[in-house]
């Protein structure tokens, strides 16, 4: 059984992220993907971030019409902050021998896996699917090995159509008063109006 997992802050899920999820099930045959929203990611200490009530609601709402993705509290139910090894950890146990796991994450973070927290280890747990951001680098495959021996083996680039979007500029644009309906789903939409988020 193979899962893609997509973890994130997810403040709020956009569009962007349902097409990268569901290009990755479709491309590698994946069986599901699950969002993973981080309690509080190691990177983003210095954000506020909604709650995780609030960011785990949208994830439900946009994703309910899509029976090929799911969502996970593992994160969240642990607290404190969200390191990936943790979290594929917490998930090959909840899922069990029988699944392998496909982490989809941006090249920008591909790039920078050598600072996490046990990169050697996340890289033997699972595949890494690398998407294209709009501001994505190259990958350089010779640093990455030089800094992780044997990732190359276990890399898979997938060449995803560029989407713009950015969870950072739908904040802005809200607290603006400014439409968001390309950017988001429309229940992720009104929740954020209902709920008051971001202004």
């Amino acid at each position: 059984m193979d899962i893609g997992i997509l973890g994130g802050t997810f403040d709020p899920i956009h569009n962007g992220h349902l097409i990268i999820a569901e290009e990755a099930r479709v491309r590698l045959g994946l069986s599901r993907v699950i969002f993973i929203p981080a309690a509080q990611p190691w990177l983003k200490q210095e954000r506020a971030i909604s709650p995780a009530g609030h960011r785990l609601e949208m994830i439900r709402l946009a994703i309910a019409a899509n029976p090929h993705l799911a969502v996970s509290t593992v994160d969240v139910d642990r607290g404190g902050p969200s390191y990936t090894v943790d979290t594929l950890a917490d998930i090959s146990r909840e899922l069990g021998a029988e699944a392998n796991l496909y982490f989809i994450l941006g090249i920008d973070a591909l790039l920078e896996l050598p600072t996490w927290r046990e990169a050697q280890r996340i890289v033997e747990m699972c595949r890494l699917v690398a998407v294209r951001r709009p501001e994505s680098g190259e990958v350089n495959l010779e640093a990455l090995e030089r800094s992780i021996p044997g990732i190359s083996r276990h890399i898979i680039i997938l060449h995803n159509p560029l989407i713009d979007i950015s969870s950072s500029e739908i904040r802005q644009r809200v607290a603006q008063g400014k439409s968001i309906c390309e950017m988001v789903p429309e229940v992720v939409e009104r929740y954020i109006r209902e709920n008051g988020l971001y202004i």
